[in-house]
């Protein structure tokens, strides 16, 4: 299990579109536990394995746009795309 000091050793080569992308990701990560639904129910119903869903989940793979889009859509979501100037960041709600 990577501790709170291997996190911070490596959070210094995540770029701010990289860290929105998470940001977006624990969002619907929360948001599937909120609402009790599972790995696997989440993953049959927009067409992906479970082990790809866990990968993403636990940030190992960033998703394309068109993934997160099938992740949101499994949830009942939509996503929402805006541009805002560098350095100005904004919630993934």
């Amino acid at each position: 299990m990577a501790t709170l000091k291997d996190y911070k050793a490596t959070i210094d080569s995540v770029t701010e579109t990289e860290m929105s992308i998470l940001d977006s990701l624990a969002y619907l990560h929360a948001e599937r536990l909120r609402r009790g639904i599972t790995q696997k129910e989440l993953a049959d119903r927009i067409g992906m394995s479970q082990p790809q869903l866990a990968k993403i989940e636990k940030g190992t793979s960033l998703p394309s746009l068109k993934t997160m889009a099938r992740y949101a859509a499994g949830l009942g979501l939509v996503v929402h795309l805006s541009f805002t100037p560098a350095g100005t960041r904004q919630s993934s709600k």
